[in-house]
């Protein structure tokens, strides 16, 4: 059982989650400061508010601090151009490119033309294959396309 959790543990997905974690509390405490020490002040500048966290309203003796919710808007809102520019916009290009087939710099044509149907069972096998892998049925290789 130990060596089962520790397996587990050790997976690299379970460490790569759990470095993802503190650095994205990390950054989240680095925008929260960026937020509410420089960005917060320049806006108050410039609209005349020095402090959004101060801004409340009254309504049947109970107060609101709306402020507070802005400062967490504008946080959020910076998390989420960090996280979409510096993560998911570079490696969606990454993917792109390596689905184009653009590994290593050298042009290879898409997936999509690597592979094509096994005319017995239908399923994708590279065009260079001599048996399918699905059904173990002899196919021809296509002539003339290179593998890569």
């Amino acid at each position: 059982m130990l060596k089962s959790f520790r397996d587990f543990m050790f997976r690299g997905n379970v460490i790569d989650l759990a470095v993802a974690v503190v650095i994205g509390a990390a950054l989240g405490d680095v925008i929260s400061a960026f937020v509410e020490d420089l960005l917060t002040p320049l806006i108050a500048a410039i609209g005349g508010q020095p402090d959004f966290a101060a801004l409340t309203f009254e309504l049947n003796n109970s107060q609101f601090f709306y402020g507070d919710f802005i400062n967490s808007l504008i946080s959020l809102l910076f998390v989420g151009a960090g996280v979409y520019f510096g993560v998911v916009l570079p490696l969606s290009k990454l993917r792109s490119h390596q689905r184009l087939g653009f590994e290593n710099g050298a042009h290879q044509k898409p997936m999509e033309e690597q592979t094509r149907a096994c005319p017995e069972c239908l399923s994708q096998i590279p065009t260079q294959a001599h048996r399918c892998a699905h059904c173990c049925q002899e196919v021809q290789p296509v002539i003339g396309l290179k593998a890569g």
